[in-house]
């Protein structure tokens, strides 16, 4: 799964982000509200993980915000307040689950995955499918109209990203940041370049390209030409 952290105590979120991604999920760290809840509103994520005290924004804060955003992610707040008018304060801003410091790795990761679970009820474990394409998530490998595709680790991440948010515009920064993760250095003109790979691989296993430029904007897979 795709996971934000956004937590302020940097020993901590070193800690944590290194458990999530032992669980071979791929984190981004944020120390701040202002810079978290960006990144939530444009990073396309399963599940974000949310210290209630945090500098600029708190994190009821950030919850009420990707709600009001209509987003999709799962939310998990972190939090050393334990009263029980907390806990209703911190689920009515619009957090999924609650946590209280100090917590066990074990379970704050089991709690991941249980919210992870509710991110796209329409997935499956293993396969996430769109007409003809369909994309093994535990190997790593796509096919369409039952003819492998050979992909690359970065054409593969593209393609999920486009199928998971299937019939959406997504804007070029939108992309970049999900597939190559906040990376420095990278330019949005990196998604054109992938692009076009990704296309000229599917049109040579497919009948019509399900990848629509939405002019403006960015790019937007079309799930009944795949």
């Amino acid at each position: 799964m795709r996971v934000l952290l956004i937590e302020d105590d940097r020993k901590l979120a070193r800690l944590i982000e290194r458990a999530l991604r032992d669980e071979h999920h791929q984190v981004d760290v944020a120390y701040e509200g202002d810079s978290g809840l960006d990144m939530a509103l444009h990073g396309m994520y399963d599940v974000a993980v949310i210290d209630w005290m945090l500098p600029e924004r708190d994190g009821p804060s950030i919850c009420r915000s990707i709600r009001a955003a209509k987003l999709n992610t799962s939310l998990l707040l972190l939090t050393a307040r334990s009263q029980i008018e907390d806990r209703v304060a911190g689920l009515d801003s619009g957090a999924d689950d609650y946590l209280s410091k100090p917590f066990a790795f074990e379970e704050l990761l089991a709690r991941v995955r249980a919210l992870g679970r509710r991110f796209n009820s329409t997935l499956s474990s293993e396969e996430l499918r769109s007409g003809e394409l369909v994309l093994d998530l535990r190997a790593h490998t796509a096919r369409r109209a039952a003819q492998q595709l050979d992909l690359t680790a970065t054409e593969w991440n593209l393609l999920e990203c486009l199928i998971r948010n299937s019939n959406q515009a997504l804007s070029r920064q939108q992309l970049l940041d999900y597939v190559w993760s906040y990376e420095r250095d990278v330019q949005p003109s990196m998604v054109d370049v992938y692009v076009s790979y990704l296309r000229r691989k599917l049109e040579q296993v497919g009948k019509r390209d399900p990848i629509q430029t939405v002019r403006g904007v960015g790019y937007r897979w079309v799930s009944e030409y795949a």
